[in-house]
């Protein structure tokens, strides 16, 4: 493209032309003002939405100048150079390019860049000769660059790999296109397993032919390690877990066995105290009872003494009896002399004296008889107070034992209550432990499960 001094756009040759061309759409979006059918003859000011910038770049112009600009997803090279006659300025050559291939390019050699720099780089010929590494790569094997130049990549896996139909299946997969990617084994300079996550990459021309192979590596050699180590502990694990797991089995089995007995010693300890309730109610109506024995004794000791002071006052009425018929029997002798005296006179109260002498002998005859049932009275009487006596003692004896039996029932009741109490409580804790311990048996399970899946992961990481 050709401007005049006035920036008017004198010619355009036929590749600036398409390119205009193909472009106009986006850039009609962008430049209202363009149009291809007025481009030829119009100012390069509809190429500028700040037109007084670029004419005073211009005109200080005094040799070519690069520039990219874009319009719209557009990017276009341009190189600006001024052209003189003598001292005047007689116009500008323009000379377009689109911008997008290099600035692709420019991308994808700065991406490739970057992954040289994160990983190990190696370019192989389409039979598998090496044709150039990166340091990366380089250091990671232990090579120099001469040293691994123009030989097969065999060098890097293990002699026997090397032999086998799945390596050279490998290589023919690479030379028909296929990328290969995967964790592979390969050995370094020194003979040292090196794990690599790498990606084959067949380049093509564009005909579509595989021109070369490109290789893209990380060494995971220590993840590989870890991984391996990490199996290793997770297989351990899982067997203590496995431990575990018989061992919380045979726990809420023992729990449960210690539930029911437990629950048992409850009902029994429930029963236990029922019955001492009821042996405790039968020692308060025993004591009871003891107690009216006691007093019952009492009010026949009392009775006794009674008894016997009544007997003691009989002994009296005994004696003034018997000396009532002492004095009759005297009375009746002098009268029996008296009528003696007074001969037939007297016949009459001599009868009547006899009568009252044998009176007084049958008084005297009854006073001892009564004198004996007193006197064996008074005897049973003592033995029936001395009785008493003993069975008061003997009663108040068995009132204090059954007193203090009747204490100890009702405490050891209460201490049976307590305990019975305290084994539902504990059948109550040993019913959560058994639920503790299932749950406890249901978290091994689950960590058993984790842990094999664990595994499962670590030996696909590890492969």
């Amino acid at each position: 493209m050709i401007a005049d001094p006035d920036l008017n756009i004198i010619y355009m040759n036929q590749a600036v032309t398409a390119l205009m061309a193909e472009a106009e759409a986006e850039l009609k979006r962008e430049l209202p003002r363009f149009s291809m059918a007025t481009l030829l003859g119009s100012n390069i000011d509809v190429f500028h939405k700040t037109p007084d910038h670029q004419r005073r770049m211009l005109a200080a112009l005094d040799k070519p100048h690069s520039a990219t600009i874009r319009i719209g997803r557009r990017a276009f090279d341009l190189l600006v150079t001024p052209i003189s006659q003598g001292d005047r300025r007689a116009g500008f050559v323009v000379e377009w390019e689109d911008a997008h291939h290099r600035l692709l390019n420019l991308d994808y050699a700065a991406q490739i860049a970057a992954i040289g720099r994160a990983q190990a780089v190696i370019e192989f010929g389409t039979d598998g000769t090496i044709v150039t590494a990166n340091d990366n790569f380089l250091t990671t094997m232990g090579y120099g660059l001469e040293e691994i130049r123009g030989k097969h990549h065999q060098i890097f896996v293990e002699p026997g790999y090397a032999r086998s139909a799945d390596y050279a299946a490998f290589w023919e997969a690479l030379r028909s296109g296929k990328p290969m990617s995967a964790q592979y084994k390969r050995i370094s300079k020194t003979g040292r397993p090196i794990w690599i996550d790498g990606s084959y990459n067949p380049i093509l021309d564009h005909n579509g032919r595989v021109t070369k192979v490109v290789k893209f590596a990380t060494d995971i050699s220590a993840q590989i390690e870890l991984l391996g180590n990490l199996r290793d502990n997770i297989v351990e694990v899982d067997r203590e877990v496995g431990r575990s797991n018989t061992e919380s089995v045979a726990a809420r089995q023992a729990v449960g066995t210690a539930t029911a007995n437990v629950s048992s010693v409850a009902q029994n300890a429930e029963q236990l105290a029922e019955s001492i309730r009821v042996i405790s109610g039968n020692m308060v109506a025993s004591q009871t009872a003891t107690d009216a024995v006691f007093q019952q004794a009492a009010r026949v000791a009392t009775e006794t003494e009674g008894l016997a002071g009544a007997t003691q006052a009989m002994s009296g009425i005994v004696a003034l009896i018997r000396s009532i018929a002492s004095q009759i029997n005297l009375l009746s002798l002098n009268a029996t002399i008296e009528a003696a005296r007074a001969g037939e006179a007297g016949k009459g109260f001599s009868v009547v004296a006899s009568e009252v002498k044998n009176l007084a002998v049958q008084a005297a005859q009854a006073t001892e008889q009564i004198t004996k049932e007193i006197d064996s009275l008074q005897s049973r009487s003592a033995s029936v107070a001395q009785a008493v006596i003993s069975i008061r003692e003997q009663a108040t004896t068995v009132r204090d034992q059954v007193t203090h039996a009747a204490e100890a029932v009702q405490e050891q009741a209460s201490v049976t209550q307590g305990m019975s109490g305290s084994a539902q409580n504990a059948a109550d804790a040993v019913s959560a432990v058994l639920g503790s311990v299932t749950e406890m048996e249901a978290a091994v399970g689950s960590v058993s499960t984790a842990m094999r899946k664990t595994m499962e992961a670590a030996q696909a990481l590890a492969r």
